[in-house]
């Protein structure tokens, strides 16, 4: 009828008057009960009722505009329930008792009512969650049964009807328009209120944990959707239609390419965040900057240090609502672990007694253990914090721990490294310039090694055991005793003379280093090559020159160098060690190869004592060479190919 009455004038015709307007309340009534049916199928998520109310306006010509009246009005209800639930009237009034204010009187908690006020907010929001997460759902079921409802007759799917002309599908359209609210709705309130503001950033974890729980509740019900489809009986009336890909026009299940859904929605939390990361840098800030007063020479307490760590896990544990927001805490944290370290830092003795190790512990060598001893609690407080953390997003755990790693510079510094110099330079006047080449030893080891290990025995338990960190103390005191036996094994290959009552007592030596250097390390053999070269230059010893040159041990574990220095002690006074003919002190020579730790460097000197040894012998027109220098030359052009 209504083809048929278009762009023709029909008013005036007295016979078909009564059938014209029949007709008009006819099509009325069936748009009444279409809509009628229409809303009480989207509430009830019934397909079937959707899909006749759909075939009607679609029969009728006004699919599209009822689809966009439906759209616009889940919207307008929603920026009313957004209003309601923001409304600082309502939330500072006492229930059922609503007075109205003066003019210009600004609503606001009544002291000692913010709590009330408080838990009104959060139950609105609570209601307004559930309100937006229902208005969702029943947009999104709309848009289902769009997409796959087609008319029997022309077979045209009904959602191509509404995207044509170019329109955006009707749940993107319904989702901009309710976040854009939100942000809007939210921005003005807060601009208006301060205790909104103040809730919003001071709780907004929560509000973070209400946003989080709405999304995922609007992913569950897209991938639940379909399946409702397909067990409410819906099946029949839908035999006629071309199924579609499920999701393709769901944007909770696939993002749009240039538009995130989840992004879109915590928007309109953005200022709240910021304020709320600004306030609790502050309150990990402030323990610190407290217990740390200018001019303060002592570190912090165990209650004080005990007060920052409950902060930080304090911190952390509310932050654990959402894995960025944790992550941004955990850079937080990490400032204020850096914090600390500077602080303490600040507090370390430099002073030249501080490397001292002659007398007791002086008062800079005491605060420094407590600096370390402090820094150390916080680091294994906070580790144990990060993993009593429930799913800590591996980001957040890798900034921390970087943080970590940060503090043990200031650590290194009070622990003394310094303390290394010290000690080294102490070892070294033991070890012995030359041994008697007569006798046998009376007694286990040297006088020198006696001492030795006495004053490693002292350092340890004058200064090292005062300190909680048994690992990052041991791996530092290994590098000393790595380097005492470099320096062992050294002034044992530059002996000479070196008779067979020295190499006796060598050996006792060689032996009770390994006891020397037991305490500096958990266990010996975790000095590596140091330990073994130890081990493997002692029976050397007493090996013939050709034995020593055809060793296995040579190049691999002890440095072609050492071997060569050492065989230097079997030849005759005129084939000079390198250091007697440069007129070097023993001294002045171990300063050079510290200087020179390249094996390349320190063959070319031996080369140069070598050949001046030659030259002499042509010199004093001498028939034949010392028999250890043709081993020697063979052994300098092994190691020479083997440097290539």
């Amino acid at each position: 009828v209504d083809y048929l009455s278009q762009g023709i004038d029909l008013s005036g015709i007295e016979v078909i008057e009564n059938d014209l307007l029949f007709i008009a309340r006819a099509r009325l009534e069936v748009e009444n009960q279409a809509k009628r049916l229409l809303e009480q199928g989207v509430e009830t998520q019934n397909p079937t009722q959707v899909g006749t109310a759909l075939q009607v306006f679609h029969n009728l010509g006004t699919l599209k505009d009822t689809i966009a009246n439906v759209v616009d009005g889940y919207c307008t209800g929603l920026e009313e329930n957004i209003k309601n639930a923001l409304d600082i009237k309502v939330l500072t009034q006492p229930s059922q008792t609503v007075t109205r204010g003066g003019p210009g009187r600004a609503a606001m908690p009544t002291p000692g009512n913010t709590a009330a006020f408080r838990a009104a907010l959060w139950t609105n929001m609570e209601k307004l969650m559930d309100q937006i997460c229902a208005a969702c759902g029943q947009v999104q079921h709309l848009q289902k049964v769009l997409t796959k409802k087609r008319d029997p007759v022309s077979h045209v799917c009904f959602i191509e009807e509404i995207l044509k002309d170019g329109q955006s599908d009707i749940l993107y359209k319904f989702w901009t328009a309710v976040t854009q609210t939100l942000s809007s709705q939210f921005q003005s309130a807060t601009d208006s209120s301060m205790f909104l503001k103040q809730a919003f950033e001071g709780e907004y974890p929560k509000l973070l944990r209400l946003y989080n729980d709405l999304w995922k509740r609007l992913q569950q019900y897209s991938q639940n959707i379909q399946r409702n489809f397909n067990t409410s009986g819906t099946t029949d009336l839908f035999a006629e239609l071309q199924q579609m890909e499920d999701d393709t026009q769901d944007i909770f299940m696939q993002k749009k390419q240039d538009y995130d859904p989840e992004k879109a929605l915590k928007d309109s939390l953005q200022q709240y965040e910021a304020a709320y990361l600004s306030k609790s840098l502050s309150r990990l800030f402030d323990p610190i900057n407290l217990v740390f007063p200018p001019g303060g020479r002592n570190p912090p307490s165990s209650d004080e240090l005990d007060s920052i760590i409950k902060t930080i896990a304090s911190e952390l544990n509310v932050a654990a609502v959402d894995p960025d927001l944790s992550l941004a805490v955990a850079k937080n944290v990490a400032k204020t672990i850096q914090l600390y370290g500077v602080k303490s830092e600040q507090l370390l003795s430099t002073q030249g007694d501080a490397s001292q190790v002659i007398g007791p512990l002086t008062e800079g060598q005491r605060r420094n253990v407590a600096v370390v001893n402090s820094l150390y609690r916080l680091h294994q407080s906070v580790l144990k914090v990060i993993t009593n953390q429930s799913s800590f997003p591996a980001a957040a755990e890798q900034t921390v721990t970087t943080a970590l790693k940060v503090i043990e510079c200031p650590y290194t510094a009070g622990v003394g490294l310094s303390f290394d110099l010290s000690v080294t330079l102490q070892m070294s006047t033991y070890f012995p310039r030359s041994l008697s080449s007569s006798g046998k030893p009376d007694v286990p080891c040297s006088l020198y090694m006696k001492e030795l290990q006495g004053f490693i025995a002292r350092v340890m338990s004058d200064y090292f055991r005062h300190f909680e960190c048994f690992d990052f103390v041991f791996d530092n005191t290994e590098a000393m005793a790595q380097r005492a036996i470099e320096l062992f094994i050294r002034h044992a290959s530059l002996i000479r003379p070196l008779g067979e009552g020295g190499k006796m007592r060598l050996a006792a030596d060689f032996a009770q280093m390994e006891l020397a250097v037991a305490p500096l390390c958990r266990r010996v053999s975790d000095l590596g090559k140091s330990y073994r070269q130890l081990r493997s230059f002692r029976p050397l010893l007493f090996q013939t020159s050709e034995h020593i040159a055809s060793s296995p041990a040579l190049g691999e574990v002890i440095p072609f160098s050492i071997i060569l220095q050492f065989l230097f002690t079997r030849a005759p006074p005129e084939l000079k060690s390198p250091f007697q003919r440069a007129e070097w002190s023993i001294a002045r020579y171990s300063q050079w190869l510290d200087d020179h730790p390249s094996e390349k460097d320190r063959l070319a000197l031996i080369r140069g004592a070598l050949e001046a040894y030659v030259q002499s012998v042509r010199t004093r027109e001498e028939k034949e060479f010392a028999p250890v220098y043709p081993i020697m030359v063979q052994l300098l052009q092994k190691a020479m190919s083997a440097l290539q």
